[in-house]
């Protein structure tokens, strides 16, 4: 599938300029380009005369229940804005699938740098790396800090039993995913590593406002030096509910400098390992001097993350297979799910 048919399949600009005209005025300049590194919601850069924004929908076809939400994200960014959480401005929200095929929203597009698979050449400095890893943790703070009541989003999930719902959640995607991948392979460790994770969810954890997929990807930093967040990205996943599930996902992104490599290279960098840049363990201690929170029972939660990025994995295999994507990560999900699966089993069993 070429990049314009599929671009096609995300958007059509006539329809979309002339919603967007009705809605914000019309435009000396207008063009739609879309941003490739996205792994779930698809990401689209607008030029709108002199405003740059950025347009986020699902993707086309058929997706997992609650998964690709684009209006929650869009609800709990609008309701963050002037709180301490970095963010975009938020411009609209679309229901009306009609108008490119999907619910949409807009946003004002941010300048700076998302951290992916290599450090900027200007951030990489030992004071500027253990910089990144302090503000990646404070934000995150930051995020789990946020008076929910007073930016309005008290009916924004059901905290008591998030985590074990989080589980339950996960076994779910696996099984409807699997529907489509197990007629190629099937991974039977991830029966077991669901079946631990129930059995063993905290009885006890703090209740606050989560990001659902915080991690450095998701954050963008300014243009300045030294490094700081400009804005939180990929709300899609937000809810009240465990911060803890936040940390435990954002550590397993977090190469330390005796890590193993990586299951999945494209998604997990390996950078931190360099000098300067805090440890998983000086990450959790900054988190826990922020907060006031004890991150007790850490093997479960590096557990789930990993389980977690396996049922993401098997979406998207199944995505690739039932041709919805023509991202190039999809396919390898065919033997990095598994190395996954058995990742969380190394955990599980004591190994790192």
């Amino acid at each position: 599938m070429s990049d314009r048919s599929y671009l096609d399949r995300l958007v059509d600009e006539d329809a979309l300029r002339s919603y967007l005209e009705a809605e914000i005025g019309s435009p000396e300049q207008f063009a739609v380009e879309r941003h490739p590194e996205g792994h779930s919601n698809e990401t689209l850069f607008l030029t709108w005369g002199e405003r740059d924004l950025v347009l986020r929908r699902p993707p086309p076809g058929e997706t997992a229940e609650t998964a690709h939400d684009v209006l929650r994200e869009y609800r709990v960014m609008d309701a963050l804005q002037g709180t301490d959480v970095p963010l975009p401005e938020t411009v609209l929200a679309c229901e009306d699938e009609s108008v490119i095929g999907g619910e949409f929203y807009l946003m004002e597009r941010l300048a700076g740098d998302v951290i992916r698979g290599e450090e900027p050449e200007r951030f990489a400095v030992p004071e500027h790396r253990d910089r990144i890893g302090t503000e990646l943790v404070e934000t995150l703070a930051a995020i789990h800090s946020v008076d929910v009541e007073a930016v309005g989003l008290t009916e924004f999930g059901r905290p008591a039993g998030f985590t074990e719902r989080q589980v339950e959640r996960w076994g779910k995607q696996i099984d409807w995913a699997t529907g489509t991948t197990g007629e190629v392979r099937e991974v039977p460790e991830l029966d077991r590593v669901g079946e631990w994770l129930a059995a063993n969810v905290p009885a006890e954890y703090p209740q606050t406002l989560v990001h659902g997929d915080y991690k450095l990807d998701n954050v963008l930093f300014g243009p300045e030096t030294p490094p700081e967040i400009a804005g939180v990205m990929d709300w899609e996943l937000s809810a009240l509910g465990d911060p803890f599930t936040d940390l435990g996902w954002t550590l397993s992104f977090w190469h330390d400098p005796d890590d193993p490599p990586p299951a999945i290279p494209d998604l997990y960098p390996t950078f931190m390992a360099r000098e300067g840049y805090p440890t998983r363990d000086e990450l959790v201690e900054r988190y826990e001097a922020a907060t006031g929170y004890a991150f007790d029972h850490d093997r479960f939660y590096r557990t789930l993350a990993v389980y977690k990025m396996a049922g993401l994995g098997e979406m998207f295999f199944s995505r690739y297979l039932n041709g919805d994507s023509d991202d190039p990560l999809y396919p390898g999900m065919e033997t990095q799910v598994p190395k996954l699966a058995e990742r969380a089993v190394g955990i599980i069993e004591g190994d790192g």
